[in-house]
C-alpha cells in the first residue's frame, strides 16, 4: 500500500481514514498482507488498555487516509498483554468438561446401551459402572437393559427407571435397525 507521497505506508504509522462505506477509522497498522490486500489495523490509543480493537480491512475499500504520526512497534512482546490466568482458567474449565462428556460415553457397551443411557440422562443422574448403568447412585442396570434388569434402589426409583427403559426400548425399536 503506498502512502500520500509514495513512501510505503509501515508497520507502527498511525493512519486516521474513511472507508467506502463511511466508516471513520483511525488505528495503527499492525500489519499489511500484500497478496490479499488486507490492512490489519490496531484501533485507539496504547493508552487504552491491555483490550484492543484489531480490523481487517481490504485496502481497495479506503477512500481516503491521512498519516497522522509513526508510533512504537504495535508487535513488541514486551508491552502485549496476554491474560495468562484467564486463559489456564479457560483451558482447565474445557478439560473438566471433556472429562465429564467422556464419562458419559460407555466403553465396550452397544449403541443401544448408549441411547437408553444418553435417555436415562436426561432426567436422572447416572454414570457408568463398566457396562452397567447406575441410576441415582443406587438403581443399577445391566446388559442387555431390559426392566428386568433393573436392580438395587427403592422400588419408587426402579419403577422410575423401568418406565424410561421401557419407553427408549420401543423408541428405538420404532425407529428401527440401523
Amino acid at each position: 500500500m503506498e502512502g500520500g507521497n509514495g513512501e510505503e505506508l509501515a508497520v507502527g504509522c498511525v493512519l486516521s481514514l474513511r472507508t467506502t462505506l463511511g466508516d471513520e477509522i483511525e488505528g495503527q497498522i499492525i500489519a499489511y498482507d500484500r497478496p490479499s490486500n488486507i490492512l490489519v489495523i490496531q484501533e485507539g490509543s496504547s493508552k487504552a488498555g491491555p483490550r484492543r480493537n484489531i480490523r481487517l480491512l481490504k485496502a481497495n475499500y479506503i477512500q481516503d487516509f491521512t498519516y497522522l504520526r509513526k508510533a512504537e512497534d504495535p508487535i513488541d512482546p514486551n508491552k502485549c498483554y496476554i491474560d495468562l490466568a484467564g486463559l489456564q482458567a479457560r483451558e482447565e474449565a474445557s478439560l473438566r468438561q471433556a472429562e465429564i462428556e467422556a464419562e458419559r460415553i460407555g466403553v465396550g457397551v452397544t449403541s443401544e446401551a448408549q441411547s437408553i443411557f444418553d435417555a436415562l440422562s436426561k432426567t436422572l443422574p447416572v454414570h457408568w459402572d463398566k457396562t452397567i448403568i447406575v441410576v441415582m447412585n443406587e438403581v443399577r442396570v445391566s446388559s442387555p437393559y431390559l426392566p428386568e434388569n433393573v436392580t438395587g434402589g427403592t422400588p419408587a426409583a426402579n419403577d422410575r427407571v423401568k418406565k424410561v427403559l421401557d419407553f427408549e426400548r420401543k423408541r428405538l425399536q420404532a425407529r428401527g435397525p440401523g
